[in-house]
């Protein structure tokens, strides 16, 4: 039992141990080896009421909740709360802080080998949670419900700091999302780069339950991140979605599906899901605005590729233009000489492309440059690059290759394009309906004392000299 002379030292203690800036784990054990010590207590546990979840959570054991079954620690907050806080339970009784004597005599007379006490947490007179000690053996005088009562203050201050720092951060952690996720766009543009990084900026503010994007593609959703999701359930409420849904939940409010929407078309859908967690109404809230700041990014990445596209592609045929292969020809030439890896290049052109002009028109001269790029396009590997260098003129990049195999592929494509036949329907022309065209192709193979602009000139070289020659042929550079 606590003595008089032993308060100040109790006080004293209990305030160093509150303004520690330690985990609230680490806190209460502290907190309940001083009561062990100074008031002879078991153990004393903090239960907040979570006005989100409409249930009492446990402060320092991760947030455990307490569910109906816990009938006692429900009951007591439920009338304490509805008090005007002078009140505290011992065992299942109602006293006042003051007792007087016939509630002291009643204290005895309900004394048991187990007691509980539970005195309110309160913070400019609301009540937000509760202090529930347990005790075997104990006086239980006047003097050690009055160092309760103190202490139930001291600590009720010390929680509510935690939790307004707590909600500062979180709040702090949700606009950060916000402007990262908003950020994204400054420097990406390709959704399968954006998407993992908006899957994992939510999943960090949302750690209770798992994530999964979808994109919205010929008319069905499709996951992009992470790899797999087999829950029927999300599907199911994924089918539901409109364009004026704000979000669905599943009836156990588990999982939530929030659509990502830009100018009133669907763009995919953020789901979260969990086996455990509902969503409550502020996670919801939370959820609705990540999911709006990421639709105007993706919306934004979507547009900024467009543009990108046609900053990078020759309009006419779809192929890389001029500038994005100067790009590319130095990356595979520095990625060549620094994994010693072969590196071909084509470098054709179209024979007599004037002629076809100047017969037919400019449009047919159009109609025979996108076939021609067709085929390259048709006859090169994924991983290959082709490029309309200018006019007529198309440049293919064959990395992985060695000079054997980048003339077959050139003698393969200078054949095709030999007997394909140009269909000029549309083009203006009345003289014929088709017409045929050749090319000339000049192979170079990169070696180590070229750069990018004298492995283009010996391919222009050779093509050159393939034309030098009579057009229609492949010739390999010296």
């Amino acid at each position: 039992m606590i003595k008089r002379e032993q308060y100040i030292e109790f006080l004293n203690k209990l305030s160093n141990i509150l303004i520690k800036r330690v985990s609230p784990v680490g806190t209460i054990l502290s907190i309940n080896k001083l009561f062990q010590t100074y008031l002879d207590t078991e153990k004393a546990e903090f239960v907040i009421w979570d006005n989100n979840n409409m249930m009492l959570k446990d402060f320092s054991n991760d947030w455990k909740i307490y569910g109906n079954d816990e009938k006692e620690i429900n009951y007591a907050y439920s009338n304490l709360s509805m008090s005007d806080g002078s009140k505290f339970y011992f065992n299942d009784e109602y006293f006042s802080y003051e007792l007087n004597s016939d509630e002291q005599y009643k204290i005895s007379e309900l004394k048991r080998d187990k007691n509980t006490i539970i005195f309110p947490l309160s913070s400019n007179g609301e009540i937000f949670g509760l202090m529930r000690v347990f005790c075997e053996k104990n006086a239980f005088t006047k003097d050690f419900f009055a160092m309760l009562n103190i202490s139930s203050k001291l600590i009720s201050g010390a929680i509510i700091n935690y939790l307004l720092n707590e909600q500062m951060e979180v709040s702090l952690n949700f606009y950060k999302a916000m402007k990262d996720i908003a950020k994204i766009i400054e420097s990406q543009y390709e959704l399968s780069y954006i998407i993992p990084l908006i899957g994992e900026m939510i999943d960090r503010f949302m750690p209770a339950h798992l994530i999964y994007i979808f994109i919205y593609r010929n008319e069905q959703y499709e996951l992009v991140w992470p790899t797999s999701c087999n829950d029927k359930n999300i599907y199911s409420l994924l089918n539901n979605i409109n364009k004026r849904t704000d979000y669905i939940l599943s009836d156990d409010y588990k999982i939530g599906a929030f659509p990502l929407i830009s100018d009133d078309n669907i763009l995919g859908a953020v789901v979260a899901y969990s086996n455990i967690e509902r969503l409550f109404q502020k996670d919801i809230d939370y959820l609705i605005q990540l999911t709006r700041q990421s639709s105007l990014t993706i919306q934004r990445a979507n547009v900024y590729a467009e543009v990108l596209k046609y900053a990078t592609l020759d309009a006419l045929t779809g192929l890389n233009n001029r500038r994005q292969f100067e790009i590319r020809i130095k990356q595979e030439v520095s990625n060549s000489k620094r994994n010693n890896t072969p590196l071909c290049c084509m470098m054709l052109d179209v024979d007599y492309f004037k002629i076809v002009n100047d017969t037919y028109g400019h449009a047919a001269g159009d109609r025979v440059l996108k076939s021609v790029s067709e085929v390259i396009c048709n006859e090169i590997r994924e991983y290959d690059i082709a490029c309309r260098y200018g006019g007529e003129e198309f440049f293919v990049l064959l990395p992985q290759t060695k000079m054997a195999e980048a003339v077959s592929v050139a003698q393969r494509l200078r054949k095709v394009i030999e007997e394909m036949k140009v269909d000029l329907k549309g083009t203006g022309n009345d003289k014929v309906q088709y017409i045929s065209v050749t090319i000339s192709i000049g192979v170079c193979s990169y070696t180590d004392n070229m750069n990018a602009d004298t492995f283009v000139q010996s391919a222009d070289k050779a093509l050159y000299e393939a034309k030098k020659r009579g057009r229609n042929r492949v010739i390999t550079a010296e």
